[in-house]
């Protein structure tokens, strides 16, 4: 399943299901076939993507340092990050709340 979110605000973006879902698992939103959200819900889900992306770094950044001071190979994290997927959507949601428009998916 892919999530297709569209706005008359910005190009539509798309995402693959679960990339989809944690995206709108994050921000708080019902990650179903149909949603929308409204431009005072963005700051909201903005500010929500932006801690879960800084909490991640912050993990991913104390299992290197974990493995540095016990003298090990630090861990490489070979996965697309959670910055790199939610930027564009991030993106969205300030062109979009700027605009005054919804977002929309599966309709």
């Amino acid at each position: 399943m892919l999530y297709k979110f569209k706005s008359k605000a910005a190009g539509d973006l798309i995402m693959l299901e679960p990339n989809g879902r944690r995206v709108l698992e994050i921000i708080g939103k019902e990650p179903g076939p149909q949603g929308i959200i409204e431009p005072p819900q963005m700051p909201g889900a903005i500010a929500a993507l932006e801690a879960a992306i800084a909490r991640e770094e912050a993990e991913q950044q104390a299992l290197v340092d974990e493995a540095r001071a016990k003298g090990q190979v630090p861990p490489t994290f070979a996965e697309v990050s959670l910055r790199q997927r939610a930027l564009p959507f991030i993106d969205m949601l300030k062109r979009c709340e700027k605009a005054g428009k919804d977002i929309v998916w599966g309709v």
